[in-house]
């Protein structure tokens, strides 16, 4: 028992005889023997029913509480610091407990409640994604189905916008799907010692033709070397794929795209620098959540299905990284993250591979 029922009914026992031996002393007919002998029966009356009382029908629920309490505290409230109270007060520590208790809850319902927000507004940009591509091709099929599929022209020109609209559902729910895999963990990451030079060159290569619509230059700062970080080729692939994609996406015509590597004896940023509109400050902090546009109407227009800095900040968290951006409206951003290094000794070895 934390709390002592004997101290407690001592404690009132004295209190009450002592009062009962005074308001005696007011009657000129008791004398101080008679005064002893009532302080000494009404302290020991006294003791004897205050403390069965306490002990039966107080402290003992009280001690039920306490300890069912204490089981939840154990097991749910261990990341709060346990408070002391004086020893003849159980009730100021059981409301303690109890609130506790209701903040640690008031939070977890607080936490729920953004989730839950979190879900709906989730689903809503889902359905919003997944209905302007489907509502497209639908649109063109039911005018082939019309009567346009007659007219040559008109039925190769719908078919390809419909199949253009297509590929972007596609693209989504691939996208979907990835970031969906990421997050619960069913990706796991094959780390290997790796080229971001190479692995650049390939990705220049692959959006060489998109670049040159829009004369944009694409270059890698530095002579050719070896850059060798320890990394998921498929991963990171993904991650340059899509930054480099969303450098050219939103560059001025004739601008520049450029990849930079700074070295140093434990890591490597990787930076990707585009000439373009840039991001407004107060658009920086959110760029990475799902489905979020600086700008919709143009971010449409320019397709994309909005997930792709969601994909790659998942893909860095995977590798003990994380995206950050620098940008300035109108002349352009530039995106970055780090990697481990792995330097390469002589005879074409790396560090890695000689351990």
């Amino acid at each position: 028992m934390v709390y002592s029922s004997r101290g407690m009914a001592l404690l009132l026992a004295l209190c009450i005889a002592l009062i009962t031996s005074l308001f005696l002393s007011l009657f000129k007919s008791v004398d101080l023997s008679a005064l002893f002998v009532a302080f000494g029966i009404s302290f020991s009356v006294s003791y004897i029913l205050i403390f069965v009382v306490l002990e039966f029908l107080i402290f003992r629920e009280l001690d039920k509480v306490y300890k069912l309490m204490g089981k939840l505290k154990k097991k749910e409230l261990s990341r709060i610091d346990k408070q002391k109270s004086a020893p003849l007060n159980p009730l100021r520590t059981i409301n303690e407990e109890i609130y506790s208790f209701a903040e640690l809850k008031q939070k977890e319902i607080d936490e729920l409640k953004k989730l839950e927000a979190f879900r709906r507004e989730f689903i809503a940009d889902v359905s919003h994604e997944l209905k302007t591509p489907i509502f497209a091709a639908q649109g063109f099929v039911h005018t082939l189905l019309d009567g346009a599929v007659n007219d040559k022209t008109v039925r190769t020109k719908f078919l390809k916008k419909a199949a253009k609209s297509l590929d972007g559902l596609d693209m989504l729910v691939q996208d979907l799907l990835t970031l969906s895999h990421i997050e619960t963990g069913q990706i796991k990451m094959h780390f290997e010692n790796i080229d971001l030079y190479k692995l650049t060159e390939e990705i220049f290569e692959q959006f060489e033709e998109k670049a040159d619509r829009k004369e944009i230059k694409l270059s890698i700062e530095g002579s050719p070397r070896k850059v060798l970080v320890y990394a998921d080729w498929q991963r990171i692939n993904q991650v340059m794929t899509n930054l480099v994609s969303n450098a050219i996406k939103h560059s001025f015509d004739g601008g520049e795209v450029k990849v930079s590597f700074d070295i140093s004896k434990k890591n490597i940023v990787t930076n990707i620098s585009d000439t373009g509109e840039g991001i407004a400050p107060e658009h920086q902090a959110r760029i990475f959540e799902r489905f979020y546009r600086v700008d919709k109407s143009r971010s449409r227009e320019k397709g994309g299905t909005g997930l792709g800095l969601a994909i790659v900040k998942h893909i860095l968290d995977g590798h003990n990284s994380k995206a950050e951006v620098e940008s300035t409206p109108g002349k352009g951003s530039t995106f970055s993250f780090k990697l481990p290094r792995v330097k390469p000794l002589e005879g074409g070895e790396t560090e890695a591979s000689k351990n």
